[in-house]
């Protein structure tokens, strides 16, 4: 039987670890897939250096269009990343009949809908396994192996950076800057590291599974981000002291009211599954009502890692060539006229639970005062702790809430702060359970 013949745009990290699987593995994934995969077309900056690694028999040229617009080619796929080209590419590869598999979640998040649209209009597949948590098959989990469930909620650990230097704060004691400064040295985060450290990389995967597990449109710009360059190390060490580990965490859950799309810094119990996610790793809970919790980890980045996840798709969309397309599985895993238009719900309506730490004069009546503002804004305190301060007259308050309102804690925070003896803002981080 014919090879399949795959245009490769990109040869960097991911490009370079998905031509060594697939020539390494090459027999292997033959006898899955049924016919060979072959890369027989690659666009590259650096030509003569991909030459060399490439070989004589892999035509290498600098222009990507010619890739897209090749006849031969029967799958792009795209590793160049960004969200400008990597469009143009994207959606001139549909134009021209071929399938795609990307790894590039920026786009997706961004261009998602338009891009599923045309896919689908055009009856090509667009695989993007490798877009959301490395090498961990999380989009195929959700949009195939739980596809008997309703999905309740999905909260993750998926930007590997940040856990590594929240992982670091915490069992070495070391503040922020110190610690992303090593995890440059290693290479877990980049000279510019604002996508992984402000949350935005996790937000687009994050947005990614919110479509995939309730059947809604990608909808990017209506998630709450919130990254971990404002966290203190006096809080990473009282949490631990609480029985908590703090986690950048994406969660999002479906409540009668819409749906909850969240990137932030979180307290989880020491005790679940989450909190021992230690490192650089990934891990990923999902919550369905007849299987109840699954929990996926591994390696979210990395050449091979994520290399496994595009070649996996290489090969379901191998095996499907020739299906009817109203025969695959959806790109969204919900039929395209079965979407729902749920609401996404802001931040200010989100229902969790709390940590709050300020600094108050050492005072009669101060506690009386403060649990009432959190009292008028229907916040149940769960504990509370009180400790001394390096000065003589000031003491510092630690409560944990349980479940309120979120705009119902910022209106008490406000009132909180606007106490004459209150001599600090209020430190908020959110609490999950997750149960």
């Amino acid at each position: 039987m014919e090879s399949i013949k795959v245009g490769l745009l990109g040869l960097g990290v991911v490009g370079g670890g998905t031509w060594k699987v697939l020539a390494r593995n090459a027999r292997e994934i033959a006898r899955r897939a049924g016919r060979h995969i072959e890369v027989s077309r690659v666009a590259v900056r650096d030509v003569a250096k991909a030459r060399k690694l490439l070989g004589p028999d892999v035509a290498v040229g600098a222009d990507p269009f010619e890739v897209v617009r090749d006849p031969s080619i029967n799958i792009v796929v795209e590793l160049i990343g960004g969200d400008t080209l990597a469009r143009e590419l994207v959606l001139e590869a549909i134009a021209q009949g071929k399938h795609v598999v990307t790894a590039n979640k920026a786009l997706l998040a961004k261009y998602g809908n338009e891009i599923f649209a045309a896919a689908s209009a055009r009856g090509v597949m667009v695989a993007f396994e490798a877009a959301v948590a490395g090498g961990i098959p999380i989009i195929k989990a959700i949009r195939e192996g739980l596809t008997a469930n309703r999905i309740e909620w999905v909260a993750g650990i998926i930007n590997g950076t940040t856990n590594f230097i929240l992982s670091e704060m915490r069992s070495r004691g070391l503040p922020f800057a110190t610690v992303l400064a090593e995890a440059q040295r290693l290479g877990y985060a980049e000279a510019d590291p604002t996508f992984d450290i402000e949350g935005i990389d996790a937000a687009h995967k994050l947005t990614l599974m919110a479509s995939i597990a309730f059947g809604i449109p990608v909808q990017f710009d209506r998630a709450y981000i919130e990254g971990i360059t404002q966290l203190a190390a006096e809080d990473i060490k009282l949490a631990e002291r609480l029985g908590y580990r703090i986690k950048l965490l994406g969660i999002t859950k479906r409540r009668p009211e819409g749906i909850e799309l969240r990137v932030h810094p979180a307290l989880v119990p020491t005790r679940s599954l989450l909190a021992n996610v230690e490192g650089a790793m990934n891990a990923v809970l999902v919550r369905g009502d007849a299987v109840g919790q699954t929990l996926y980890y591994g390696k979210g980045a990395g050449e091979e890692p994520t290399a496994s996840s595009v070649v996996a798709d290489l090969v379901d969309v191998t095996r499907l060539l020739t299906a009817d397309p109203e025969s695959r599985v959806p790109h969204l895993a919900f039929q395209p006229d079965a979407m729902d238009d749920t609401p996404i719900l802001p931040i200010d309506d989100v229902v969790t639970s709390y940590y709050l730490r300020f600094s108050v004069a050492d005072q009669p009546g101060v506690l009386a005062d403060v649990t009432r503002a959190l009292a008028n804004g229907g916040i149940s305190i769960g504990s509370m702790i009180q400790q001394p301060t390096d000065s003589a007259d000031t003491a510092e308050l630690i409560f944990l809430t349980h479940e309120a309102v979120e705009r119902n804690v910022n209106e008490a925070i406000a009132k909180i702060e606007a106490l004459p003896f209150v001599h600090s803002r209020v430190t908020r981080i959110r609490m999950e359970n997750l149960a």
